[in-house]
Order: structure tokens, then C-alpha cells, then sequence
């Protein structure tokens, strides 16, 4: 049940020209780039993108015409995991850890995950929602116009519905596509210590169809790793998403090899996200169910990892690979979706056409909404960015540095 709500557009007709056009469309090499350019848009759905002399003069009767003199334009960035809606931050444990303090002292101490919880849980849905604005604003201010919301702080059920509630009141205040996961399968909660399926059975599987029948989730996700859950215990909320026709992802492979990859792509999971420890028989799960492998290089970063996801062995497999945050307070406290396409590139050699394309086709992939948005082609919506940079590469490249000259939602220009 992917979010398609109606959303607000500018009916009138609006032009673009004189723009440099970074497509990501099937079929052309690289970005797509399409030189003296223009891109045209009624009712918040492109109904041209290509090349200036290959626009009809009658197709642009009565359209508001932009010059974008010599600007690019992109597909509105695309942020597919994130856990941006919670309680608190994790700073002080950071410095713990920069002090040598192990995961166990750092636990003792009140921190880790159920800190957040904790914090999360103090919160209804309107501190929810005013603590992640500030998050959301610097997304939003580097060209994001979709964005992905996970439960997974509350641990409870009223405290998972908050959240998603929260994300979809995000929606609302902000001109920002708000896709929502369900993800209470993210830790167990202290009173359910050693008794994983009696969550799964008491919180985890009734709030999923409680939020289902309140129409707040987009898709379902889980944890799978020694920490938290086991392939067989994700297969129990998959099965339940399933029952309930809703997709599914995974974070996967994050700190050992469980086999969650492949788990989820069985399931035909949208995507399956972290991965340093994605083995061949994984990525050939993944390539088999067209399952996007999203790589999350902040909480590598964050956490100093050491072991790299397969990166060329997911490329050389034809796999789908997409770029996200990963935003959350205590291992990707991340609100740069372009410094993530830089971590990408210079942590994991992804090069930069794909980091870029990462970040736009394959992250609407990842969210099953390709054929919505992440290209710049006939049909799908006007989400756009149009950027102050002589090449695409800058948003890679550049470290620190918001080159956006626009954001436009559904065809209306919104003030960066």
C-alpha cells in the first residue's frame, strides 16, 4: 500500500528551458544527460522531458516559461531509509564510545536503543512531529522531495502508531512525499528480554494491523541480525505482511551473515539495506527478485566499520543499488543525503553516475514508486531539483556545500 494520496499541483502548464537535464530515464548512457534542454509540466505530471528542438511550439501554448539559464535539473532526490521521527539524540554516548566505552558500558550507563525508546516513548505525536522538522528541513534543503519514515523507537504498539502518525502529519506540514514503514521488529524491549515471539505475537504483529486498518503503513520492515531477530522470526512478519498485501524490506547482513538477504528476497522484498556482510549466495537471491541492495555508508561511517558491502560484486550481478541516510540518533546521525553519495563513492567506490543515480531512480525503486517518480520522463510526476553546478559530479563531489537553486513538488516551485 504504497502512498499515493492525492497531493496539491500546479494545474497551469510551466516550461522550463534552457536547462541541462539529468534524466536517469532507461535506454540513455550515464545520467541520461540531455544537453539545451527543456522539461514540460501540466497538472504536476511531466508530459515532456527531452530536447529543446524536439518540443512542438503548440505543446507549450499558454505555459509559464523559466529560464534556467544553463542550470541542471534533476529528479527530486529520493532519501529511501530513514528513522528520522524519534525522541532525544545519542550524543552523549558518542563521546562514550570516542572515549573507549564498550557497547555493554554504554548500555549500562542508560544508552543504546532503549534510550531512544525511552525518550520516543515520552513524546505524543506532536513532539514527534516538531522534533523531526529540523531533521527534515535540511533534507528538504538539499533537493529531497521523497522520503522514507520508519517506526522502530517505540516498542510498543500505541508508541510505533505515534510515530507513523507523526510521519504522516510530516506529510502534511511539508511539500514532501512521505513513504512510511512499519518496524517494530527493530529490537526487543526490555520486559520481553529473551522472549522474542511473545512480541512478535503481543506488540509487533496486532499494532501492524491496527496501523494497516488506520492506513499508516506504506511497507514492512524488520531487523535481522543476532541482536535483534532471526530469520524465522522475520519470516513471521513477513508472512503477516503478505497477508495483508503489503511489501517488504530488510535491514540485512548489517553485523553477521543470518542469510536476511536472501530471506527477503524470497519474500520479494523492495529492498534490503546495509549488507557488509552480504555473501554470494545473497546477492544472487537479490539479483534473482530484483531486490535493491541500499547502501547506508553513514552508520559504517558512524560506527567504524571496517568490512565494505560488495559493491562491485552486487554491480557485476545487475542488482539495483541505492544511496540513503539512514538518519537515526545513534548510528547515523545523518541529515545530508548528499554527503551519504559522497561517503558512498569515496568509502565504497561507487561511481559517481551510480551514486547519483542512487539517490533518484534506484532509491524510488527501493520504495516501489519507479513509476512515480526517479526519472525525468513523460507521465511521472514534476518532482524536480534544479541545481547551481556545471556538472552533476558536484553533488558528489563537493563536501559541506548545498549547490540548490529549487525544489519543485508535483510541478509548484517550494523555496529551498
Amino acid at each position: 500500500m504504497i502512498d499515493k494520496r492525492e497531493r496539491p499541483v500546479d494545474a497551469a502548464p510551466r516550461l522550463w528551458r534552457n536547462a541541462r537535464l539529468a534524466t536517469f530515464a532507461p535506454g540513455l548512457p550515464g545520467i541520461g544527460a540531455i544537453e539545451d534542454g527543456a522539461l514540460l509540466a501540466r497538472s504536476g505530471r511531466i508530459v515532456f522531458a527531452g530536447p529543446a528542438s524536439a518540443l512542438a511550439d503548440e505543446a507549450v501554448d499558454g505555459a509559464q516559461v523559466v529560464d534556467c539559464a544553463g542550470r541542471w535539473i534533476t529528479p527530486g532526490l529520493v532519501d529511501c531509509h530513514t528513522h528520522i521521527v524519534h525522541g532525544g539524540t545519542r550524543a552523549r554516548e558518542f563521546a562514550m564510545r570516542l572515549d573507549g566505552a564498550s557497547y555493554e558500558e554504554i548500555a549500562r550507563a542508560g544508552g543504546g536503543i532503549l534510550s531512544t525508546v525511552r525518550d520516543t516513548r515520552a513524546l505524543d505525536v506532536e513532539g514527534l512531529v516538531a522534533a523531526a522538522l529540523p531533521r527534515l528541513d535540511a533534507l528538504l534543503a538539499e533537493g529531497v522531495t521523497t522520503i522514507e519514515m520508519k517506526s522502530g523507537y517505540g516498542l510498543s504498539g500505541a508508541s510505533e502508531i505515534a510515530m507513523l502518525r507523526a510521519a504522516r502529519a510530516l506529510d502534511d506540514r511539508r511539500r514532501v512525499r512521505v513513504v512510511t514503514s512499519w518496524l517494530a521488529a527493530h529490537a526487543t524491549p526490555p520486559d520481553y528480554a529473551g522472549r522474542n515471539d511473545a512480541y512478535l505475537d503481543e506488540v509487533v504483529l496486532p499494532g501492524l494491523a491496527q496501523a494497516h486498518a488506520e492506513g499508516l503503513v506504506d511497507a514492512v520492515d524488520g531487523f535481522c541480525e543476532g541482536i535483534a531477530f532471526s530469520p524465522a522470526e522475520i519470516a513471521r512478519v513477513f508472512d503477516a505482511a503478505r497477508a495483508l498485501g503489503l511489501p517488504v524490506k530488510l535491514h540485512a547482513e548489517q553485523l553477521s551473515n543470518l542469510g536476511g538477504a536472501a530471506l527477503a528476497a524470497s519474500y520479494g522484498a523492495l529492498s534490503a539495506d546495509h549488507l557488509e556482510h552480504l555473501d554470494e549466495a545473497g546477492i544472487a537471491a537479490m539479483a534473482r527478485a530484483g531486490t535493491v541492495a541500499v547502501l547506508l555508508p553513514g552508520a559504517f561511517y558512524t560506527l567504524r566499520e571496517t568490512r565494505k558491502p560488495p559493491v562491485a560484486a552486487l554491480r557485476a550481478a545487475g542488482v539495483p543499488i541505492a544511496v540513503a541516510t539512514d538518519c537515526n540518533p545513534g548510528s547515523s546521525p545523518l541529515t545530508s543525503l548528499l554527503l551519504a553519495m559522497n561517503m558512498a563513492a569515496t568509502l565504497f567506490e561507487l561511481p559517481v553516475d551510480a551514486c547519483l543515480a542512487g539517490a533518484t531512480r534506484e532509491a524510488a525503486r527501493a520504495l516501489g514508486l519507479l513509476d512515480e517518480i526517479g526519472t525525468l520522463e513523460a507521465g511521472k510526476a514534476a518532482d524536480l531539483a534544479i541545481w547551481d553546478v556545471e556538472s552533476p559530479a558536484e553533488l558528489v563531489y563537493r563536501i559541506g556545500f548545498t549547490p540548490l537553486h529549487a525544489r519543485i513538488v508535483a510541478g509548484r516551485e517550494i523555496a529551498p
